[in-house]
């Protein structure tokens, strides 16, 4: 008799619970088509207002224009949706069950999500604002006649995207005490070792730089002058050196010579 309690109670329980499973399987199923249309519906929505652009602007980039790897915003946006909509009707089916541990776990997860999102896009800022900067860095240099302007742009590039990396993390609610206090001391390092290095490899090209700022007004195109044992005319003056036409022969002469040289004027 006992047995057949056991049996009968077991099945008892089985039949009551069959409407909850019933009703949590048709939720899911529901929610999974539900979510399947809408992310794709968000997909083809995004691509047709143009939000790939962003994606071609950031695949250009250098830490995805080196990779395979092609950022399409539109997909990723509507795979956002599609998963957060999969995980609330995921909470309603385990609510349907009674299952309250993996309904509260589901629901974590949900409010974790406009965290990620957040740091998602800060990420996204981060690198165009890093490309920008280099775009600017390296463009003033060329501009200036700065030599290894790319390297310079690069570096800069780097150390902002870095440093909004670190960001993103913080606003995912990711600990970056010890990687910020890391990250200090090897990019104190990195950078001082760039400007020591950078420093002794340019000096010569930085004195010509220079010394362009400081002769630009007192000496012209169509000058005659004596440089460095040469008598010449001025025909040409760049960023780094001048050119002197001395009649029998052209000759380049560094312009930071201006600065250790006496330089001899002819009316």
């Amino acid at each position: 008799m006992d047995v057949i309690k056991i049996v009968t109670d077991v099945v008892m329980k089985f039949a009551a619970a069959i409407p909850n499973l019933v009703g949590a399987i048709v939720v899911a199923i529901l929610g999974f088509i539900i979510a399947k249309i809408v992310g794709k519906s968000i997909t083809a929505v995004l691509a047709k207002v143009g939000v790939d652009k962003l994606g071609d602007k950031l695949n250009e980039t250098d830490i995805f224009s080196s990779t395979n790897l092609q950022l399409k915003p539109s997909k990723i946006f509507g795979t956002i949706v599609y998963v957060i909509l999969l995980l609330v009707f995921m909470m309603m089916a385990t609510d349907i069950l009674q299952m309250e541990t993996v309904s509260n776990m589901v629901a974590d997860i949900i409010n974790y999500i406009p965290n990620l999102i957040s740091a998602l896009i800060l990420l996204v800022l981060g690198i165009l604002l890093a490309d920008f900067i280099k775009g600017v860095v390296q463009t003033a240099c060329d501009s200036l006649g700065i030599p290894s302007g790319k390297i310079i742009a690069t570096f800069i590039f780097y150390l902002v995207f870095l440093t909004m990396t670190i960001s993103a993390l913080s606003q995912a609610k990711i600990d970056t005490s010890l990687i910020t206090s890391n990250m200090t001391v090897i990019l104190g390092g990195v950078v001082g070792a760039f400007a020591l290095g950078y420093g002794f490899a340019a000096r010569d090209t930085m004195a010509n730089f220079l010394a362009s700022f400081y002769s630009k007004k007192k000496i012209q195109i169509g000058d005659v002058i004596a440089l460095d044992n040469v008598k010449g005319e001025v025909v040409d003056i760049d960023g780094s050196s001048l050119t002197l036409d001395t009649g029998n022969s052209t000759v380049i002469i560094p312009l930071n010579k201006l600065t250790t040289e006496k330089v001899e004027i002819f009316k």
